[in-house]
């Protein structure tokens, strides 16, 4: 019998608690600890029987754990910790700040590389499924252009942002799609939209005692990457109107490749999730390539790698012959 995939877990967060119970649904891969910066014993597993380690001890798990599932944020968390556990570890991580994705690819490729392991960066859905999709669509379709909506839905990196600002007690994002955009891309025409055409965001913010709404409103409306290039609302809330109206975490989107073939003929190409609950989809996607990462590694390859560069064999746990004939 072969041997189980052994799992690390890092940080237990909504992200964490979603690999734990990913993990549990793949018969081929067993959890081995959840590594912290809290007090380990305030946290609190699905399962009490795995343990909880300081993530100050972590390095004494280099022989075992096969795969290191990070689960911080992509602001502030995964830029430091990716390298690191990199150099430790194989890694899966959801870093999903577009924009940065090539210096922390950079970062984490030099990290992996010297210590021999595979980074897989950038797993989830977007970056990740939306953006397999995305090339499929450039390829199958190079005259044509390529148009991504997400939403509604939760945004947990944003919502992650805007609680790392000074005086936000508790805060939630929601990407929002403009239907009218969304109509237009699927006429056909193909037409030029700009970032802040297609989507709008809209904050749910609970303020710390005495904090200044009005500076945590331009951090909010003004921070690159996130909220800038967007019509940006935001609201200030009681903590009961978050618990009672944003608890969820639903989130969706599609991926839409309009391009014309042959003969000028219109052809359209589109992906879609809908989804209950953004951090379990996510952590199901981060599981699957786990186990990629885990025979890449065993075939002897080491660096960084993004979606783009994992077979889509490698994800299943069925074997190549399996896949050819249950699923070809």
């Amino acid at each position: 019998m072969t041997a189980k995939i052994r799992i690390g877990i890092v940080g237990y967060g909504n992200l964490g608690r979603g690999v734990e119970s990913a993990i549990a649904q793949n018969p081929d891969m067993a959890l081995v600890a959840v590594f912290t910066r809290r007090d380990p014993a305030s946290v609190a597993l699905l399962d009490s029987g795995i343990p909880v380690v300081g993530l100050d001890v972590i390095a004494d798990y280099r022989d075992k754990v096969d795969v290191m599932i990070l689960c911080g944020g992509s602001k502030s968390d995964l830029p430091e910790q990716g390298p690191k556990m990199a150099s430790l570890f194989t890694t899966v991580d959801s870093f999903d700040t577009h924009a940065r994705i090539p210096e922390y690819f950079a970062a984490v490729d030099a990290a992996a590389t010297k210590g021999g392991n595979v980074a897989l960066i950038s797993v989830g859905w977007d970056p990740g499924l939306f953006s397999l999709n995305r090339l499929f669509g450039e390829a199958i379709l190079p005259q044509g252009e390529t148009y991504t909506f997400w939403g509604k839905g939760v945004s947990q990196g944003h919502s992650d942002a805007i609680r790392r600002i000074p005086g936000v007690k508790a805060a939630v994002q929601y990407t929002v799609p403009l239907q009218s955009a969304v109509e237009r891309v699927r006429s056909g025409t193909q037409p030029v939209l700009s970032t802040r055409e297609k989507h709008r965001r809209d904050c749910f913010v609970v303020l710390q005692e005495g904090a200044d709404a009005d500076a945590v409103r331009n951090a909010i409306v003004t921070m690159p990457d996130y909220f800038a290039d967007y019509d940006t609302t935001v609201a200030f809330i009681t903590e009961d109107e978050l618990a009672h109206d944003h608890s969820g975490m639903p989130h969706g989107g599609f991926v839409i490749r309009s391009g014309k073939t042959g003969r000028n003929t219109v052809q359209t190409i589109e992906y879609s999730l809908a989804l209950e609950s953004n951090p379990e989809f996510t952590s199901s996607v981060l599981v699957a390539y786990a186990r990629a990462a885990c025979r890449m590694r065993r075939q002897g390859q080491k660096g960084a790698r993004s979606v783009y560069d994992v077979a889509p064999g490698l994800l299943s746990p069925k074997s190549a012959e399996e896949l050819r004939k249950a699923l070809l």
